[in-house]
């Protein structure tokens, strides 16, 4: 999911329970509408790969994600501003309110992803 603020959503790609979410990073990257105020993309570890990484710099971004801290040769990353990356935290909390969203009652992902809309709507009400 990429959100503007805590109380906004951009886009969100529903995956596997099992996939690992860095593919769908992209895809998510993709679906952004870039706009020239904002030069920073906070992300999560998950998304620290190079490919990820990279991909982010291509589309105009500088990617805010700290290294794993087994990596062979970690960069600098702007500290302070990653704290900020708590706001999709909180907005997946907001979201979790609906017991439907959380607990994953739809079987098709259709109506699954409807009523994330929905919640969403909600939620900006």
């Amino acid at each position: 999911m990429v959100t503007a603020t805590d109380r906004s959503a951009v886009s969100f790609v529903l995956s596997g329970g099992e996939a690992h979410d860095s593919p769908e990073g992209i895809a998510l990257l993709d679906k952004i509408i870039r706009v020239p105020e904002q030069k920073y993309i906070l992300m999560d570890r998950a998304y620290e790969g190079e490919n990820m990484r990279s991909e982010a710099m291509e589309k105009g971004y500088f990617p805010v994600v700290p290294p794993k801290s087994n990596r062979k040769d970690p960069w600098e990353y702007d500290r302070e501003r990653y704290k900020q990356r708590n706001e999709i935290e909180r907005y997946f909390l907001r979201l979790k309110r609906f017991r439907k969203i959380f607990t994953r009652y739809d079987k098709l992902d259709v109506l699954f992803c409807g009523f994330i809309y929905f919640a969403m709507i909600v939620d900006a009400i």
